[in-house]
């Protein structure tokens, strides 16, 4: 490493814990605001606008995005733009978000009157609580820092970061009022893995029951390891004659098994099965199922599959296979 260059150590993790401290301090006092917000929003059919210049506009982008993927119709308009012929795009009673870290950012300022003309409810992301803006506009979402994280104070960081965290929770309050759902998401994320995992079932991507290694609880282990080495599920099924589901053996509970016994003809199915598997309903989302076997301390990498209808067991459902199925 350089020997000239200065400590570098420790900037990164001041700078998270800075931002997120400034974020906490956001949520002390922001909620009412944003309730009140969203209500103005919640009352108009048509879009919302949300409007600003450098990186007020790059935050304005991300929020307009996160609010068409949640169910509110919004565009994004460049301050400038709108003082040039872009304010063709408003329909009278159509909200204004106007987001400025100073509250004095001149094309965004000279703004209010003609947006005034349109009816436009206005609501300010305002770093400044003192300043043209603030005193202009309808309700003001307090997006004051202390100070920017960066070691010169002067780089956006924690002033974007909290701007941005309450466009999210602008956005969260108008899903919630509107009810929206998993099925809602998914509609407007049709290309998305996401979406098609909210939109596809377990059913649709699972190994049918017929393609899965399937023993008998007495039955010998080596002939259960023959049975899945002919069909490399990563895991065998233990049933009975009518497909309940009694167990499952995996590719690791055959190794433990083999490490406590070696000799594989003293070992039967009983002896390795794991008697209380977790398992998911053939009509579950497979998100649920990601999700299901993800969100815990030791991931699940294989689930076996009941039929809703009579809790048979129809299937095994591989996490190998969601992230490879090409539906999704």
């Amino acid at each position: 490493m350089d020997k000239t260059l200065p400590k570098l150590k420790g900037i990164a993790s001041n700078i998270l814990k800075a931002e997120a401290q400034e974020l906490i301090n956001v949520a002390d006092r922001i909620d009412k605001s944003v309730v009140k917000a969203a209500k103005i929003l919640l009352k108009h059919d048509g879009k919302v606008v949300v409007c600003g210049v450098g990186k007020s506009g790059l935050i304005g982008q991300k929020i307009v995005a996160t609010f068409c993927s949640t169910g509110t119709q919004a565009v994004f308009l460049h301050a400038s733009d709108a003082l040039h012929g872009d304010l063709g795009i408003y329909r009278p009673g159509d909200p204004t978000i106007l987001i400025s870290k100073s509250g004095a950012t001149d094309e965004v300022v000279r703004l209010i009157p003609l947006l005034r003309e349109f009816n436009s409810p206005l609501i300010g992301i305002i770093g400044n609580n003192d300043s043209p803006l603030a005193d202009k506009v309808d309700i003001v979402l307090d997006s004051t820092v202390s100070s920017e994280a960066d070691p010169l104070g002067v780089v956006p960081t924690n002033s974007t970061a909290v701007t941005m965290a309450i466009g999210d929770a602008l956005a969260a309050v108008l899903m919630t009022a509107k009810r929206f759902n998993q099925e809602d998401f998914a509609r407007f994320h049709p290309g998305g893995n996401l979406g098609r995992r909210l939109k596809l079932q377990v059913k649709d991507i699972m190994t049918p029951l017929d393609k899965v290694a399937v023993v008998s609880p007495n039955q010998n282990i080596k002939e259960t390891v023959l049975l899945m080495t002919k069909k490399p599920q990563g895991a065998a099924i233990v049933s009975d004659g009518s497909k309940k589901l009694i167990g499952i053996i995996t590719d690791g509970d055959l190794r433990r098994g083999f490490a406590q016994n070696g000799n594989i003809n003293e070992l039967a199915v009983n002896d390795v099965i794991n008697k209380k598997p977790i398992y998911i309903y053939s009509n579950a989302r497979l998100h649920d199922a990601v999700t299901l076997m993800e969100d815990r301390i030791s991931q699940i990498s294989v689930l076996p599959v009941l039929d809703n209808k009579n809790d048979k067991c129809v299937g095994l459902l591989r996490l190998h296979d969601i992230y490879q199925s090409k539906l999704i």
